[in-house]
């Protein structure tokens, strides 16, 4: 599976921003993915993750109860909304794909996931 995340921005501490991740390739495969982000200096951290059928829902504790994570199999996009936005959500954004032989898996470690796209940049100024 490749990815492309979109989305990102500068935006003001307690707006919102959605990211968008577009799968391509194996997608007649299930695969659960994940978002994850780092700060410069800050160890990659998972923000939120999501099996295939959006039945199992995962979510950092520094974001739960602000980002939604969802998913469109038809379009084979996977969506972060972002809301409250808070200055220490700045990093680099990426979504990530694991294939799995079940739609009931949701990966919450970075190093179950295999594919990886480029990040995008989310910025929040105070």
């Amino acid at each position: 599976v490749q990815l492309q995340a979109s989305g990102g921005g500068l935006v003001q501490a307690g707006d919102s921003l959605r990211l968008s991740c577009a799968a391509s390739g194996r997608t007649d495969h299930y695969y659960g993915v994940g978002w994850f982000r780092q700060a410069p200096g800050k160890e990659r951290e998972l923000v939120a993750a999501i099996n295939w059928s959006a039945s199992i829902t995962y979510y950092g504790d520094s974001v739960k109860g602000r980002f939604t994570i969802s998913r469109d199999n038809a379009k084979n996009t996977v969506y972060l909304q972002m809301s409250s936005l808070k200055p220490e959500d700045t990093a680099v954004y990426y979504c990530a794909a694991r294939i799995s032989f079940s739609p009931d898996y949701v990966y919450t470690s970075g190093s179950d996931y295999r594919s990886w796209g480029r990040g995008t940049q989310v910025t929040v100024s105070s």
